[in-house]
């Protein structure tokens, strides 16, 4: 892709199951979706893919990478190195195995979730981006997915809040990913 091109990246974590019906209103103009793990279900990828082509990496509940989701991934898109991975932060602070990760990747952006906690911040030279939540709502934090859009010399994150009050109804009920090493999909 020509680095003079602006592209729209949906950036999405933390689904545990749900596809949330107001997601392909907020993509509708992406050029690609990354979802940073706890996808919860086969079934939300394959909807999230007839948006825009999707790179998604496992999480924890997801069995890692049994899910048939590699467990980190990087990606070019624009003329930038985007690494995605679920866990970089934990309990507030940057983990000891995302601070090794970061350094050895080298990304111009690092999109995780794991901690439902939305955020934007730079961190050396690398912009730090966690969408939140797009499962159900979980303890007192807001329900939210994001947009990156890449132009020129720029990266612009943006947060989008999700309703607290998605419909139950929306959660995905096909193939669960698999639980133990070896389980078919």
């Amino acid at each position: 892709m020509n680095q003079q091109s602006a592209i729209r990246i949906g950036v999405i974590a933390d689904t545990h199951g749900l596809f949330d019906p107001a997601i392909p209103q907020h993509f509708r103009h992406v050029d690609h979706i990354l979802h940073a793990g706890d996808i919860g279900d086969r079934s939300v990828i394959e909807q999230l893919e007839k948006i825009s082509p999707v790179t998604a990496v496992s999480g924890n509940v997801d069995e890692n990478e049994q899910s048939g989701f590699p467990s980190e991934a990087i990606i070019e898109l624009a003329g930038r190195r985007i690494a995605i991975r679920h866990i970089v932060y934990k309990g507030g602070k940057l983990t000891k195995d995302g601070r090794a990760f970061l350094a050895r990747e080298r990304p111009d952006i690092c999109v995780f979730g794991h901690t439902h906690q939305p955020k934007a911040e730079w961190f050396s030279k690398t912009l730090l981006f966690n969408p939140g939540s797009a499962g159900s709502k979980r303890f007192s934090l807001p329900r939210g997915i994001g947009l990156l859009t890449i132009r020129k010399e720029k990266v612009l994150p943006k947060l989008i809040r999700l309703n607290d009050n998605v419909n139950r109804q929306n959660r995905s009920r096909s193939i669960k990913l698999p639980k133990k090493k070896g389980e078919m999909t």
